[in-house]
């Protein structure tokens, strides 16, 4: 609809002023801070000033005169310095509603121009333990973003890193063998940086009836290296689980330890150094990120010939390019924030535009209980799963909350709320506009109403203030859609998604749909069934069901 708009204002202004010629003019077409300024708003004549040498209020009273007979608007005034502002004809808004009935589930859908190959790498937990509430949030943002992305028009595919070797997978298999012979009667001291939480006892109770024998019977080492693989295992197993309960599914799932079994690593930090970008001293090699803006160069090697973990992610990323994707996407928890920098240089190093990477932060999530805050720590075993949260609130009620504020704003998870079945809990209150409208139209089953059509609807039976908000919002989706994707932010979809049901619920409130006068109730019931499908699509990009009953 806002591009309907500017194209009538560009016509408009190349007609009275033919010295515009036939170069597109960039028209701002935009929404007023208020609605009683009507529905959309320009300062196309601003712009043009100096251009026409003229003063912008004689171009904006030109250009609205020129307009005041297009069947598009209600009216056409210009305000103030030279805005010039329209209010759409509840045709105009009405006739927009056909698109709904013939798109159905890919309304709001479109096709980005130039559609672009995307990577989204989310979550990417260590698998050294369950997932906690954080992994929670960078899960449903990822995931998310990967359906709005899509909905966009972009061939997306979706990825999880798992970081399966280095010092913490050490730890991890040393804290399971340490626990397996505390089990087997052994007195041991276990240190305080090893991994604490009573799954680590799970696992080893498990490995000491099934293998203890064996194990006990090792060399240490070798044992401690059993006792890691089996309980990176059986901890990546049940992450998968937690996902899929989640309704998170990867397109692949990709090994640290591959890029090390390939070669890879060398062969990256080879490249680099073809490029100019490695340096040697002080007995190790380095990647030369100051040349990028970071605070200072960066350890791939060190001193023992380990490489370090800023070295694997080089390779990886090397390699995520050389599969041909034009963006990649990272979700990352913001204590990453200072790594960005490297990141860029790494891939600008490599060959590519920085703009190629982009980091999506996600901030700490606080988990409330009775207006408390729970405290969590991933090592020492106290932290919240995110297993633990959806059996508490369900799927449905964890994805909203998780996506309901800025990724890269602190998160206030209110558990009591979100169980609660009442309008103050936000997902019921979207999820109850949705079911209402499924139950008019079962009582218009019952009563051999039959559901209506576009072209069987007169739109003078739905002009009403609330009708024309109700059309203007539904007619707002696929441009939110659009703009949560390309900004990377799945929040903008929440809010609209809240403030439409909120229009529907007061409308709902205080206008019976189905009534006697059946050309009114048709027209009621098609514009109500246009906002269920919103909502339906909506939550569909979410990954939150539309129930039909509550």
């Amino acid at each position: 609809m806002k591009d309907q708009v500017r194209k009538a204002v560009e016509e408009s202004l190349k007609k009275q002023f033919p010295e515009l010629g036939g170069k597109s003019l960039d028209v701002a077409v935009d929404y007023p801070t208020q609605e009683r300024f009507g529905d959309y708003t320009t300062n196309a004549a601003l712009q043009l000033a100096a251009t026409l040498k003229k003063s912008p209020r004689e171009i904006a009273q030109a250009a609205a005169a020129a307009l005041a007979d297009d069947p598009l608007f209600a009216s056409v005034e210009m305000a103030g310095p030279g805005f010039i502002n329209f209010t759409l004809s509840p045709r105009t808004w009405f006739e927009n509603l056909r698109e709904v009935e013939e798109k159905g589930e890919s309304y709001g859908h479109s096709q980005a121009t130039p559609s672009k190959k995307i990577q989204v790498e989310f979550v990417s937990a260590n698998p050294t333990g369950p997932l906690h509430v954080g992994h929670g949030r960078g899960a449903a943002v990822g995931d998310t973003l990967a359906r709005l992305l899509k909905a966009a028009g972009h061939q997306v595919e979706t990825e999880y890193y798992i970081n399966d070797i280095g010092r913490q997978m050490k730890v991890l298999g040393r804290s399971v063998y340490l626990r397996l012979l505390e089990l087997s009667g052994r007195k041991i001291t276990f240190p305080d940086d090893h991994y604490q939480g009573e799954y680590i006892r799970d696992i080893a109770r498990r490995l000491l009836e099934e293998k203890g024998e064996r194990l006990l019977a090792m060399e240490e080492e070798e044992a401690i290296e059993r006792c890691r693989g089996a309980a990176a295992n059986e901890i990546l197993g049940a992450i998968r689980s937690d996902l899929d309960a989640f309704g998170v599914h990867f397109d692949r799932w990709f090994s640290e330890a591959s890029l090390f079994e390939k070669g890879e690593v060398a062969a990256a930090l080879e490249d680099l150094k073809k490029r100019g970008y490695i340096v040697e001293r002080d007995g190790a090699t380095w990647f030369a990120s100051s040349r990028f803006g970071d605070e200072k160069d960066r350890v791939v090697v060190r001193q023992d010939g380990d490489t370090t973990y800023f070295a694997s992610d080089i390779a990886y990323h090397w390699d995520k390019f050389r599969r041909g994707y034009d963006l990649v996407i990272d979700v990352w928890g913001a204590d990453h924030h200072g790594y960005i920098p490297r990141m860029k240089g790494v891939v600008a190093a490599l060959g590519y535009k920085p703009e190629q990477l982009e980091v999506v932060l996600i901030q700490l999530v606080n988990l409330l209980r009775k207006g408390e805050k729970v405290s969590m720590s991933t090592r020492g075993g106290t932290f919240v799963t995110l297993r633990e949260v959806l059996d508490e609130v369900g799927r449905d009620a964890a994805r909203y909350f998780f996506l309901m504020r800025r990724s890269d704003s602190p998160l206030d998870f209110d558990l009591d709320l979100a169980r609660s079945q009442s309008n103050e809990n936000p997902v019921f209150y979207v999820q109850y506009a949705h079911a209402r409208v499924c139950s008019i139209e079962q009582k218009a089953k019952e009563a051999g109403v039959p559901i209506p059509a576009h072209g069987q609807v007169d739109w003078r039976r739905i002009a009403s203030a609330e009708e024309r908000r109700l059309m203007k919002k539904i007619s707002r989706f696929p441009e939110i859609v659009a703009q949560s994707a390309a900004h990377l932010e799945p929040h903008r979809l929440v809010y609209f998604l809240h403030e439409l049901s909120g229009d529907f619920h007061h409308y709902y409130n205080h206008t019976r749909v189905l009534i006697d006068d059946a050309e009114t109730s048709a027209a009621r019931f098609f514009l109500v069934r246009c906002v269920k499908r919103v909502i339906h699509n909506g939550l569909a990009l979410l990954g939150i069901t539309a129930p039909q009953r509550m």
